[in-house]
């Protein structure tokens, strides 16, 4: 009898070496055509500059995916000798805020896209040669996928830079689908009980997803759909930004400090909202899920609205959970890998999706759009999960764990697929909004709701 114990296992892991060595090349490739065409998109003179001192020079990115590449797949997995190790320490992320990397003896334009090339044709003869077993680290080729998850984070946050640079639009996408979906009900109610948290058969999943457990959840409501701008605009045409009732206090205190009245890139006209979207000023589009948004605000929103936002726990229960069978999904829609009609993912539209416009990516209890568009944050502060055991570096997350952090679900439209799945978790500041990040409401069911 299938039980609440089972997770989806991923189809990599009945792939034969050779498959699973070509299914690897072409997700490594795809990661560097996305990293190209954003810094194949500007030139030099852009390339080296900090278009905000929240981020990176775009040169300094590149170089740093490389970097990584190098020491992980030629040097570790490869054993082969260090091609650049006298930059190791400019592209160690730890070791130099992103205000500060503009002052480094960073490697220019032509050099870093010389060095990620080598390295690349390095990592390639790797892949061929290095058994696919016997090591955690190569076992299901988990450091190719780690490195191609990495580049394409990297790719997400190149993103977030166009988004803050000044000039003429440079990026070009074509518009995401409309709506396809009739009037379905704004909650969906979870019922109570235990679900598998997490995973421990996803062979390209990072150590903070890790282990799968169980985990109790109450009954609850969460938002068909996230959170729109429209919905959001009502919130501060009515005073939600000046009235400290709707807002913690720290939220208040930096909304205050920071004269924060709208969402990031929001401008308000006569004739009602409009922004600023990869150099384009348009108008706010009303059914579009809202973006650019802290957790101090959606937690704000939420609680103007006589709800809240959700736990991590059960927006993965949201997610995954099939009450038909009892099992854990991968995705919302099941256990295939994301394709067009599922999600709006891989920077294909630069923007979020209308609401409605996903329904083959619902989940089994009926939530949309729980993957893409935009990441959602949570209530929760990102801790590890019971059992955690940091692989392969500390630093990846469990320096990261604490109050300090909420966690985001669910991937945006800058996301690539590769880069997420029901058990991804992203993990930010409360304050940050420069990210790709929005949110949907959750809230406890009264008595008589109940199942």
């Amino acid at each position: 009898m299938t039980t609440a114990h089972t997770e989806s296992p991923n189809p990599l892991l009945r792939l034969s070496p050779q498959d699973l060595r070509s299914h690897t090349a072409r997700t490594l490739d795809a990661a560097r055509r996305r990293s190209r065409a954003l810094t194949d998109a500007v030139d030099d003179e852009d390339l080296v500059r900090q278009h905000s001192k929240l981020m990176s020079p775009l040169v300094w990115d590149l170089a740093h995916i490389g970097s990584q590449e190098e020491i992980w797949l030629v040097r570790d997995v490869g054993g082969r000798e260090p091609l650049r190790p006298d930059i190791d320490d400019l592209y160690d992320a730890f070791q130099h805020p992103r205000a500060q990397r503009p002052q480094l003896p960073l490697l220019g334009p032509a050099q870093a896209r010389a060095y990620v090339s080598e390295v690349r044709q390095k990592a390639f003869d790797v892949l061929e040669q290095a058994p696919l077993e016997g090591r955690r680290l190569t076992e299901a080729a988990f450091a190719f996928g780690m490195i191609a998850q990495h580049e394409q984070q990297h790719d997400e946050t190149m993103l977030a830079t166009h988004q803050l640079r000044d000039g003429d639009p440079v990026l070009h996408a074509p518009q995401p689908p409309p709506r396809t979906v009739g009037d379905l009900p704004g909650e969906v109610v979870v019922p109570a009980g235990a679900f598998l948290m997490g995973t421990s058969v996803e062979p390209w999943a990072l150590d903070n997803e890790r282990p799968a457990h169980e985990v109790w959840v109450d009954a609850f409501a969460i938002d068909t759909f996230p959170v729109t701008n429209g919905q959001f605009a009502r919130f501060i045409e009515s005073g939600g930004y000046q009235e400290p009732r709707w807002w913690s206090e720290q939220g208040w205190a930096y909304r205050r400090e920071h004269g924060i009245t709208a969402p990031r890139f929001w401008r308000a006209q006569a004739d009602g909202w409009w922004r600023t979207r990869f150099g384009v000023y348009e108008r706010v589009p009303a059914d579009e899920p809202v973006v650019h948004v802290s957790f101090h605000e959606a937690r704000a929103y939420a609680a103007w609205a006589g709800k809240r936002l959700p736990t991590e726990a059960e927006w993965e229960k949201a997610a995954r959970y099939d009450p038909a069978t009892s099992r854990s999904l991968r995705y919302p829609w099941g256990d295939a890998e994301p394709d067009a009609g599922h999600a709006n993912l891989g920077q294909r539209h630069l923007r979020p999706a209308v609401v409605g416009a996903y329904p083959r990516g619902a989940s089994p209890l009926g939530v949309h759009q729980l993957i893409g568009d935009v990441w959602e944050w949570t209530s929760s502060d990102f801790l590890p999960y019971p059992g955690f055991v940091a692989f392969p570096y500390r630093e990846y997350s469990e320096v990261f764990f604490g109050p300090e952090y909420k966690v985001l679900r669910g991937g945006s439209f800058g996301t690539d697929p590769v880069a997420i799945r029901g058990t991804f978790r992203n993990w930010d500041f409360p304050i940050r909004r420069q990210i790709f990040a929005g949110f949907r409401c959750a809230r406890d069911l009264r008595s008589d709701e109940r199942p």
